[in-house]
Formats: structure tokens, sequence, C-alpha cells
């Protein structure tokens, strides 16, 4: 039960607070829902093309509550009161729910969840592209466990694919679409127990270079996991912790360039002007690492060395696209993550604000008709908002009263657990004394931790383009490959092409039956 005084206080801030004009009008309301209505209904006649290309945008932590703040933060970065916004996901016709557990674990990480959206089948916390037989950390229990990606289904069916995160190349999300790993933090050798290396297992970076040779376009961070240990980093010349990291003396960066035919153009790009100084049209192969770790956070992003997520989508399309048979890209907007599990929710909203940004560019460089794109998430965080804040309320600002039982003010975001729980003098910080609104605060939490968590809960998944569909419901996170791998006419279920038989290349409409009544067998 409220109390009297919350209602007072909270009647008295609701009353003020600010309303449009034009939704004071009834008339507003019904004739958004009309259109609303009308376009609900075109979706009636659904898009049953072959998706010549596949487009995965992965908001790594990117919960429903993340999606919400995010949309009030785009909003209000435009100034307006930022509720009424839309994301470009928002915009997706066909919206569904992911089940994120993984085999052992009620609250996943991001490994096993990798492994469940691009190969399709779940898998234990903290390893990738193996299956629940493999257990973390045991080298020896990989082989024979290993299970392949859509990024590998494209690439043999001729697609040109690629990889953009805002992480290391080598992080949990990339490297289920080409690693097999029993354990997500073996980034290099370096980090590899010595039993592993004696039973023969091979690092995440090492990998990234030996398994599918072809990749077409790689950008993201992780320079130090590519060259020998101690070899200074070209942009951080005197930080120690950025210098390389391996222990078996290879030099990826040019194995990656011995692996691409003398024929075809390869780059490799360390910066954000060498990138964008590229004539997309005469790439075959780029390999963008702009970071020796993580790239930085968008708002401390350097414009001289570091693109933005938008950049790098941008310069992938116009790589990937100049394939006829179409392509797949991972996106990852992998920083979301990092800001809530320190606690600076600023930090992880603006992630998900720029990843919204990649999206609409993506959106304006490819079409529906023939372009399947889905947008999700791979777990949540335990972040949320609320306090009663009246309409326009910074996303980042404080509730409209102060707590009823410490008698000191909040802010409507908060973390159940976490860095951002702190006493003073016996007490709750009183967050008036502070620089809340400062990009790295780390807003209060009920539980100390120094990392905050993941979340439990399921995720959305939002979709557009060619069997979009088929992502209506709630549906385990494994399911998604197999959506995406049956639009676009890749792997092992090809049943349902017409094309498939004769070997010819699919064109639009090339899928048989009504896909209501077709059932989608394994891919394994």
């Amino acid at each position: 039960m409220i109390s009297p005084f919350l209602v007072l206080a909270i009647g008295t801030c609701l009353t003020n607070s600010f309303v449009p004009e034009k939704e004071r009008d009834p008339s507003y309301w019904r004739q958004q829902a009309q259109e609303t209505l009308k376009n609900a209904l075109k979706l009636q006649k659904l898009n049953t093309n072959v998706a010549k290309n596949v487009i995965m945008f992965l908001g790594d932590g990117m919960g429903v509550s993340t999606v919400t703040a995010a949309r009030i933060l785009k909003g209000q970065l435009h100034h307006n009161t930022g509720e009424e916004t839309r994301l470009e996901m928002d915009k997706f016709p066909f919206v569904a729910l992911s089940k994120t557990y993984n085999t052992n674990a009620q609250v996943p990480d991001s490994a096993g969840t990798a492994t469940a959206y691009l190969c399709g089948v779940k898998a234990n916390e903290g390893t990738v592209g193996v299956s629940a037989a493999t257990e973390r950390t045991r080298c020896n229990t990989t082989q024979g466990n290993e299970v392949t990606s859509i990024l590998r289904w494209a690439k043999d069916a001729g697609k040109s694919v690629g990889i953009v995160t805002t992480t290391r190349v080598n992080h949990a999300t990339p490297s289920a679409a080409y690693a097999h790993s029993a354990d997500r933090d073996w980034y290099s050798d370096n980090e590899m127990p010595p039993e592993a290396l004696s039973q023969g297992c091979k690092d995440i970076a090492y990998q990234l270079m030996h398994n599918i040779k072809d990749i077409d376009v790689i950008m993201g961070g992780g320079r130090k996991y590519m060259y020998p240990k101690n070899r200074t980093d070209v942009e951080y010349e005197l930080d120690e912790k950025a210098r390389g990291t391996r222990l078996d003396g290879l030099d990826l960066i040019s194995i990656w360039k011995s692996f691409k035919p003398r024929h075809k153009h390869s780059h490799y790009v360390w910066n954000r002007t060498e990138l964008l100084a590229l004539d997309p049209s005469r790439v075959d192969y780029l390999l963008g690492l702009f970071e020796p770790g993580d790239m930085q956070y968008e708002l401390n992003r350097n414009n001289l060395t570091d693109p933005s997520l938008s950049e790098m989508v941008e310069v992938a399309l116009r790589i990937l696209t100049k394939n006829p048979k179409g392509f797949f890209l991972l996106v990852e907007g992998g920083r979301i993550d990092h800001g809530h599990h320190e606690g600076k929710a600023k930090q992880a909203l603006h992630e998900a604000v720029e990843m919204d940004q990649a999206i609409g560019k993506a959106g304006a460089m490819t079409s529906q008709k023939d372009t399947l794109t889905v947008v999700t998430a791979d777990h949540s965080h335990v972040f949320t908002f609320g306090g009663y804040t009246p309409r326009g309320n910074s996303i980042f600002g404080l509730a409209p009263m102060v707590s009823d039982t410490d008698k000191k003010p909040f802010t409507a975001i908060l973390y159940g657990n976490g860095p951002g729980y702190k006493v003073v003098d016996g007490e709750r910080e009183n967050v008036s004394m502070v620089d809340y609104a400062h990009n790295n605060y780390q807003a209060q939490s009920a539980v100390p931790l120094r990392h905050e968590t993941h979340g439990g809960e399921d995720v959305a998944v939002f979709a557009k383009g060619p069997m979009a569909h088929l992502l209506h419901g709630v549906h385990e996170q494994n399911y998604i490959p197999h959506v995406m791998a049956y639009a676009s006419c890749i792997g092992a279920n090809l049943d349902h092409c017409a094309w498939a038989s004769s070997g010819s290349t699919p064109s639009p409409g090339a899928l048989l039956l009504p896909l209501a009544v077709l059932s989608l067998r394994t891919l394994f």
C-alpha cells in the first residue's frame, strides 16, 4: 500500500508534469490507434520470399527495460519528452520473446546464449560453439561436440559473411560464430591453462583466423590477442596492458593476410581514418581491429581512431552486398552489457541508442523484400527504472519524491545488485550530493557486488523481412538461427526450397508451401 505522503507527492508532481497539447484531445489517440490498426492489417499478407540476406543485431544485455530506457533517451537526445519516441527496432512488424537460460544455468551468460542463437543448440554457461556435452574449462570434452553456426552455413552456401562488434572480436558473442571452445575466456593461448594446451585445444583468436579462413569482414577490438607476447601496440605504445599476449609467437594479422588469394583485395586497418578512406567497391576482405581490447564506449570514443558502430556497419554492408548470392552479417552492440556490469547506466543506454542508429543505417541500405533483419539480446540485466517519474523526466534524473523510509532522494534508474551500493555514515548515500548525471555515475543498487549481474527474464526478438512472421511467440533461444536459415535456404533444412533440387540460385517467392503448415527439421 502506498503511503499518503507518497500519494500527495506523486499527485502534485504528475499534475505539474508536461502533457503535449495534442495529447489532450481524445481524437489524437483514436487516430493513432486506427493508423496502427491499418498497418497491422497489412501484415496479413506475409512476406514468404527467400531471404537473400540476413542481418542479426545482438544487443548484449539489452533486456526489455534497457530497450524502453534507450527509447526515452533517444527521444530526449532529440529534445523530446522521450516516451513517445520510436526506436528503429520498434518499427519492426514482428516481435517475439526468447527464453535465455543455459543448459546448466537459470540466469545465463553470453557464451552459452551465443551458441544458442547462432548455432541452434543450447549449451552450458561459459562455452562457445559446442554442445552441452562439453563442460566449461575441460578441453578434453570438446572434440566431437562441436556445433557449427549460421555464419558457417551461409559461407558454405556461397554467401559473403561478416562480424562487426564493439567488443573484442574474440569475445563471447562473435566467437560462437566461428570457434569451438570449452571456455569463453581463452582469448589467446596466454589465457589458457597448460592442461588445455597440452590436450590440443586452440585459443579463440587462433580459431578466428583458421576455422573459417574466408570470413569477408571482421571488425571490432582485440588487437593484442593477435600479436606475440609484449609486442608494442601501434596506438598505445607506452601502455603495457595493450601489448601482445600470444605465447606461441604467432602474428595472426600476418597469417590472416597470407590466407587471402593474391588476386583479391585484402585490407587490415586499425583506425577510423584508414577505415573510412577505403573504397568498399575495391575491398574483398577486411579486418579492422581498432583497440587492443574492447572498443571504447560511444560516449568516450575518439573520433579520429575509433569508428562508431554505425560507421562499421555501413562499410561492412557496402562490401558484403557485392555478392549476388547475398550475405549474413552479425552485428553486436556488445558494450551495453559492460555498462550495466559496471553500474554505469548512462554508458549502457548510449550504447543501445548507437546500436539502434546502426539498425536504421542497415535498414536504409537494404530492402525488406530480400533481407531478413533480426534484433535481439542474449540476456537481460538487473536494471530497472521507476519511482513514479513524470512525463519527460530525464531518464537519468531523480524520482519526484524522497524515500518515505530514509527521507533521501533516489534516481529513477536503479540496479538489483552491483557496484553502486554505497553507505555513508551508516546510511544510504544521498544522491543529491553527487553528480548522478555524470557519464560514469554508478546507479545505486540493493546488494553490493563488484560487478552487477545478468537478469534471467525473457528478452525481446524483433524481426522484419522474409519469414519474419516465424518469430511470433515465446521461443527457446536456439530457435532463432533455425528461422534465419530456413528463411534464407541455407543449412540442412532445404526441403521447402524449390530451387534446392536443381542447384540453381533461389529467387523471390521460391518457398514452396505455406509456412504455417511446414515444420522445422533440425539443422544437425
